[in-house]
């Protein structure tokens, strides 16, 4: 006698939560997601059909293969994963879990997914990000992103959260994680709000050389007036 699992039939696609890095064509014109382990070598939009990643031909998910889109039922559960090394600087996805399922005790395997909303964490320095930038890293026809300041991104390959939403389509939402705790300088410092150590030590600096040249302009103006 053959086993059959239990039918489940939602009037709504269920919700599920998994982490991922943020990508983006090497020409510009597409942004999408890649997962960071079995899926990593496979970019997918924010509305795709997942395929067998050892390139077999059945659809996925398969009960006897691992393929298909992976997520967990829990957000808590998914930001968890971030505190390991290798995901540190990935992004938290919400996604809607489409077509046919298996479901787990800790999440789903499924066959379609649509990426609702991407939640970006705090730059490097602990400042909110506002960019993705070119995390140094990518594959084929793809470069990896990761989030950073507008301070920290000045001067690298970076788009807006609102150009990667544009490019990814399918009313994707990107939100910003807020600033760590602690980061930058107390409240009302301006545009120092946010900097890390050597933004602040070359900050400090420039300050010094502006004061330096104010105190020489000074003596120069009163030296004249005496004379």
């Amino acid at each position: 006698m053959r086993l059959r699992l239990p039918e489940e039939r939602p009037k709504e696609p269920p919700t599920g939560y998994k982490i991922a890095r943020p990508v983006l064509s090497h020409d510009g014109t597409r942004a999408g997601f890649t997962g960071v382990s079995l899926g990593a070598g496979l970019p997918y939009g924010v509305l795709d059909e997942a395929r067998c990643v050892y390139g077999r031909r059945h659809s996925a998910p398969h009960r006897r293969c691992d393929c298909g889109f992976h997520c967990v039922h829990d957000r808590s559960t998914a930001e968890a994963l971030l505190c390991t090394a290798e995901h540190r600087g990935a992004v938290v996805l919400e996604v809607s879990v489409l077509g046919a399922y298996i479901r787990f005790e800790q999440g789903f395997r499924y066959a379609r997914q649509r990426v609702r909303r991407a939640t970006v964490p705090p730059c490097g320095c602990g400042a909110a990000a506002s960019l993705l930038a070119d995390a140094g890293r990518g594959r084929p026809g793809w470069w990896v992103a990761e989030a950073v300041c507008g301070r920290c991104g000045a001067g690298r390959r970076a788009v807006s959260a609102a150009e990667f939403e544009r490019l990814a389509g399918e009313g994707l939402r990107m939100v910003a994680a807020p600033a760590t705790s602690g980061a930058g300088p107390p409240p009302g410092l301006g545009a120092a709000q946010g900097l890390g150590v050597p933004e602040l030590v070359a900050e400090a600096a420039l300050l010094q050389a502006r004061l330096d040249w104010f105190q020489s302009e000074l003596a120069r103006f009163t030296g004249e007036q005496r004379g």
